[in-house]
């Protein structure tokens, strides 16, 4: 059994926390467990729920939107959540919550090693900085343990408030740029070097 169905067959089974009382299905994640882009949301809503998989409601729909427009597709990217499992009524997540997901979460980045973690809102982008404010942050690039940390707005925020969706675009459009960089750089990093093997003495 691969690591990644493992992982997976956990988070399905998990009842670590209260969330999985309410659930009618655990939502692990999905796309290429060889991407060089994760999309980190907050958690599952009501469509999520339903059919254990991760934005598929209006704000997924926007979501594969703006991938589009950018020429990328689901099956190119990974897209998961903070929490595996819908709060109730679709309220934030509580921290004990985000506390008994985080391993998954943190299994899903080493498996899935991306270049670039896209995170959509302030849960998402306080689990690598926090006390940051969104706000603030979106569009800005910044390195965490040799990852690219992109923080923007989640794209429920831009149907909730359709004033921020131009905001949303031009970060989604800037993350071609930002992917070529990465790529770039890593291609232009120099070689480890290699220990001289240890030549033995005569004597020894």
């Amino acid at each position: 059994m691969s690591e990644y169905i493992e992982l997976y067959q956990q988070i399905t089974g998990c009842t670590a926390c209260g969330l999985s009382e309410g659930r009618t299905n655990a939502v692990p994640g999905e796309g290429s467990q060889d991407a060089d882009i994760m999309f980190i949301g907050e958690a599952p809503g009501y469509y999520e729920d339903r059919d254990g998989r991760p934005f598929i409601g209006q704000a997924g729909k926007l979501l594969d939107e703006m991938l589009a427009k950018i020429g990328l597709d689901r099956k190119d990217v990974y897209v998961t959540n903070m929490v595996k499992c819908r709060p109730p009524k679709n309220r934030d997540p509580l921290l004990e919550e985000l506390s008994s997901c985080a391993p998954y979460l943190d299994k899903q980045i080493e498996i899935i090693s991306p270049r670039v973690i896209v995170c959509l809102g302030r849960f998402s982008f306080s689990k690598f900085f926090p006390g940051e404010a969104i706000s603030k942050a979106r569009g800005k690039p910044r390195d965490w343990r040799n990852i690219k940390i992109y923080p923007m707005y989640h794209p429920a925020a831009g149907l909730h408030n359709p004033g921020l969706k131009p905001a949303i675009e031009k970060d989604f459009r800037n993350l071609p740029a930002l992917i070529e960089q990465v790529n770039q750089a890593t291609q232009t990093e120099p070689a480890p070097e290699q220990a001289l093997p240890k030549q033995l003495s005569m004597f020894e």
